[in-house]
C-alpha cells in the first residue's frame, strides 16, 4: 500500500535528547574510519540523530524498515558539532512520489541544541519498496 500523501509537511516529534560526548564522537570516527581531531565531529555524525527521527517517523507511521533503501542524505552545517553539545533532531517528510510501485520520501531534519539553536539541517531520500517487490536486498 503506497504511503500517504497527506504526510507531506508533516513534522513528528522531536528525538529525545542526546548528549554528544568525546567517546561518542571517537567511536562514531573510528566506525567511519575518519580521525576524530578532538574537536569538532565529522561530518556526517548527525545521522546519529537523523536515524534515530527517521526510526520514529516509519514506526509512527507503520512503514517496515526492511523495505527502506537510503537513497541519499546531505547536511548543511550553521556551527561544528562539538562534546558537550545537547541535540535533538525534528524530521518533516518534505516530499512524496510514486515510482514503478515505491514510494520516494524526502525527508529533512532540523538538529537543535539544548537553547532551540539550529546546528545542522540534514535531508534523505528514502525509498518504501512496495510489497510486489520484497524485503530490500
Amino acid at each position: 500500500m503506497p504511503v500517504d500523501q497527506s504526510l507531506v509537511g508533516r513534522s513528528f516529534p522531536p528525538t529525545a535528547a542526546y548528549e554528544v560526548t568525546e567517546d561518542r564522537l571517537r567511536d562514531f570516527a573510528d566506525a567511519v574510519g575518519v580521525a576524530y581531531d578532538g574537536r569538532q565531529a565529522p561530518p556526517t555524525y548527525p545521522i546519529v540523530l537523523a536515524f534515530d527521527a527517521m526510526n520514529a517517523f516509519l514506526e509512527a507511521e507503520q512503514i517496515d524498515l526492511f523495505r527502506i533503501v537510503h537513497g541519499e542524505q546531505k547536511f548543511a552545517y550553521e556551527r561544528p558539532i562539538v562534546a558537550g553539545d545537547v541535540l535533538t533532531a525534528t524530521l518533516t517528510v518534505a516530499s512524496l512520489r510514486q515510482i514503478a510501485g515505491n514510494d520516494i520520501i524526502g525527508t529533512a531534519s532540523e538538529v537543535e541544541d539544548a537553547a532551540g539553536e539550529l546546528v545542522c539541517s540534514t535531508s534523505a531520500t528514502l525509498v518504501h519498496r512496495g510489497p510486489q517487490q520484497g524485503p530490500a536486498a
